[in-house]
């Protein structure tokens, strides 16, 4: 088995209400980025519940799949990484509640090279979907 995990970040987190901008590979969504910027743009994740069972929610999404470990988390926000199967390549998913929007603020990222085939964009889809039901 390959692992390809790269060097964890040490600049994530949310500053002022926000989490890390994309930089300028197609490998990162982040739903706090400008819609104009369809490329990195994602919707972030609604909740009708409270805050708490939100996240609690979210955790439980989190855990339920494969190959994730929740790295950090306060009462708003939620820092995991994501490997993937065959060649361990690591990604960088950070969520972050804000309850003033009802929102959870999502960004995901691979540590290393330029494009991710879409997979960022299609695991935050996923966990959406997920996090949908468990909301319902």
């Amino acid at each position: 088995m390959f692992s390809f995990s790269g060097t964890p970040p040490t600049n994530l987190g949310v500053k002022a209400g926000k989490l890390l901008e994309c930089p300028n590979t197609p490998n990162c969504v982040n739903s706090q980025t400008p819609a104009s910027d369809s490329e990195h743009s994602i919707q972030p994740i609604s909740y009708s519940s409270t805050p708490e069972q939100a996240l609690a929610n979210l955790k439980a999404v989190i855990q339920d799949l494969p190959r994730t470990k929740i790295v950090s988390e306060t009462d708003d926000y939620v820092y995991s990484e994501f490997a993937t199967a065959l060649m361990g390549f690591v990604d960088d998913v950070e969520f972050y509640l804000d309850k003033s929007q009802s929102v959870i603020h999502v960004r995901s990222a691979s540590r290393l090279g330029k494009s991710d085939l879409g997979v960022n964009r299609k695991r935050v889809e996923e966990i959406r979907a997920k996090f949908a039901a468990l909301e319902a």
